[in-house]
């Protein structure tokens, strides 16, 4: 049998089998954010004590001591004129984000990084800090235990080192002193944001939108925006997003495919199609070799003698070329599927579609990393 027949048969047989895939019905709270509804981040320079030696080094970190004067001198140590060379402290960076609509006492969590030369901060305690935003005021303080996940053994002929021991974070480490002034219930309208901007999309938001109401607050102003009109709404806005946030709604998705040719992945979109083409493959040839085995009996005993079988097969590939016709109202995932099932590698269906595509036959944007 040609291997070109076994080919067409069993890719056939598989496009046939695969099943046409499910349409994406995410919730609209997973495909939209809310103008106004946003995280800000704070920041804030800190000490940490505490730690087992692993701290800065004066010499390379002469900020460090200098934080640490200023530290004590406010708690009413006087250390002018006095040589402080501790390494037991290190000089930190404090992140953390502050949530939508967080209220004075709420906690939230950091992220402590060291800014000098310090080796670990594990085992240390974060000084109480002051975290601020990008207007420059004071919005949170943090303090608390460092939790480090990172690790770093070294001994005289070997070290082992795993994530960052010099960053780490403090779980409900600081604690929101500071509101944000919003009065998100007085809007009179709302915009939603498309995070993956798509004027398909944005017109079913819109319609599954005024369905739900039963009003025509929704309009789709692009194919990144939809306006909510709530002057018509006796609900508050805060009220409507909750009725309309867990509404599913259809996200048409583009036709593309991504090739990362250092992994050999590639990924396809839903919508992915092929027009009729031919596709020309080296012609894979299968040779069988029998090498049978005659297995004889030992002396002066009553066996029989036994010939073996031993059959050894070897796939090559020959010059000559195989013709296959891909019929239209096939998608590409199909194909890949066929490719797989006759154990094409990742590298060669990259070679096959970017191939395709040239040739005009796929119609998707096409993103190779």
């Amino acid at each position: 049998m040609k291997w070109s027949v076994r080919l067409i048969a069993l890719l056939c047989a598989v496009l046939i089998s695969v099943p046409a895939p499910s349409l994406a019905q995410p919730r609209i709270r997973d495909i939209v954010d809310v103008e106004g509804v946003r995280e800000n981040d704070l920041v804030g320079y800190g000490i940490v004590v505490g730690l087992n030696g692993t701290g800065d080094s004066v010499k390379n970190s002469p900020f460090t001591e200098d934080s640490l004067s200023y530290m004590l001198e406010r708690l009413g140590v006087n250390v002018q004129g006095e040589d402080i060379k501790p390494k037991n402290v290190a000089a930190v960076l404090v992140t953390a984000t502050f949530p939508s609509f967080a209220r004075n006492g709420s906690t939230i969590d950091v992220t402590v990084a060291s800014i000098g030369d310090a080796k670990s901060l594990e085992g240390g305690t974060l000084i109480l800090t002051p975290m601020k935003g990008a207007d420059n005021e004071i919005y949170a303080v943090a303090q608390g235990s460092i939790v480090v996940s990172g690790i770093d053994v070294q001994a005289a002929g070997a070290s082992v080192s795993r994530g960052s021991p010099t960053t780490g974070g403090v779980p409900n480490g600081a604690r929101i002193e500071r509101e944000i002034n919003y009065a998100f219930n007085q809007r009179e309208s709302v915009t939603l944001a498309l995070r993956n901007p798509d004027f398909t999309t944005a017109a079913r938001i819109e319609d599954t939108i005024n369905s739900a109401v039963g009003a025509n607050i929704a309009s789709m102003r692009d194919s990144g925006t939809v306006d909510l009109d709530l002057q018509t709404i006796s609900d508050s806005p805060a009220r409507v997003l909750a009725s309309i946030e867990n509404l599913l709604v259809t996200v048409a998705t583009p036709a593309r495919i991504v090739i990362d040719e250092k992994s050999g992945t590639i990924v396809l979109g839903e919508d992915v199609t092929i027009s009729k083409v031919a596709i020309a493959q080296g012609n894979i040839s299968i040779k069988i070799v029998e090498s049978p085995i005659v297995s004889q009996p030992n002396p002066f005993s009553s066996g029989e003698t036994v010939t073996l079988p031993r059959s050894q097969i070897t796939i090559g590939q020959t010059g000559s070329g195989n013709i296959a016709v891909m019929e239209p109202n096939v998608s590409l995932s199909q194909l890949i599927a066929g490719l797989n099932a006759l154990g094409v590698s990742p590298q060669e269906m990259a070679d096959i579609i970017r191939a395709m595509k040239a040739a005009g036959a796929i119609h998707a944007e096409l993103v190779v990393r």
